[in-house]
């Protein structure tokens, strides 16, 4: 505990006290922030123990302020598995603002759809997900700090967020799937023939983060809810190949609906 004691001590000496709301943003998924009354923001890189962005679409800020008087602590820029982290890394900073006390956390995501029924630019609340990573976050020495050594993941994303995401989703006449997340450690894309295994599967999004999060927010008994932005649609059989900037400009043009999504539910919570 004393890592932790310590980035809670620096974070409680920049002003940061009693966050409600944790949000983690993804992929091409900053422009939240734009709507934060901003108290403070601190660059990854000040912060003691915090991993650092290596992304260049993850703008490595975490951003402490209000969003409808609710006071939130944002990520603008998450870590991932293919950055050469560990997943006890990767979600240092989940483990963090839980120790902080906040009650939610909203997580966002970009990823590609292997249910062609889904569209690039619309959403898709997770309502489950596959992990396909070869590590876990709990992996290694346990620590009852964290809450229990094997934590029930039957439902992983909070029904009470799910609900009223749906029904702000149906009031401002947005398109939201719901449907599984698949995560894979990345960093390429996948074959056609994965394409066709994670759609056999049951998967109806791919992408590679937000998993070990919720694994770890969970496990510290933590309500969270994540909201994908569909970027590209994997069809194995006239697949076509993506490049990062086509995925962040439909990311871009999405957002605009998942802001609309969090600042009502924030409001509401």
């Amino acid at each position: 505990m004393d890592k932790f004691n310590e980035t809670i001590n620096f974070l409680k000496k920049q002003g940061i006290e009693n966050p409600e709301i944790g949000i983690v943003l993804g992929t091409g998924l900053g422009k939240l922030v734009d709507n934060i009354e901003i108290i403070k923001t601190i660059d990854y890189k000040e912060i003691p123990h915090f991993p650092i962005s290596t992304v260049e679409s993850h703008a490595g800020k975490l951003i402490y302020g209000l969003i409808k008087g609710k006071k939130v602590l944002a990520m603008q820029g998450r870590f991932h598995y293919y950055e050469g982290y560990s997943l006890q890394e990767v979600t240092y900073p989940i483990r963090i603002m839980k120790l902080l006390k906040i009650k939610y956390l909203l997580l966002s995501n970009a990823a590609g759809a292997t249910n062609l029924d889904f569209k690039k630019g619309s959403l898709m609340l997770l309502d489950d997900h596959i992990n396909f990573l070869p590590d876990n976050p709990l992996r290694g020495k346990h620590s009852d700090d964290f809450g229990p050594r094997f934590p029930d993941m039957s439902r992983p994303y909070s029904k009470l967020l799910n609900d009223k995401i749906i029904n702000i989703a149906q009031r401002e006449n947005i398109v939201l799937h719901e449907g599984i997340y698949a995560v894979m450690p990345g960093p390429n894309l996948e074959t056609r023939a994965e394409y066709r295994y994670l759609r056999d599967s049951g998967a109806d999004v791919v992408g590679m983060s937000t998993v070990p999060e919720v694994i770890v927010a969970n496990q510290m008994n933590l309500l969270c809810a994540a909201v994908t932005v569909i970027t590209d649609e994997c069809d194995p059989d006239n697949l076509k190949p993506v490049s990062l900037e086509e995925i962040l400009q439909v990311a871009g043009k999405a957002e605009q609906q998942l802001v609309k999504i969090f600042i009502a539910l924030i409001e509401e919570l």
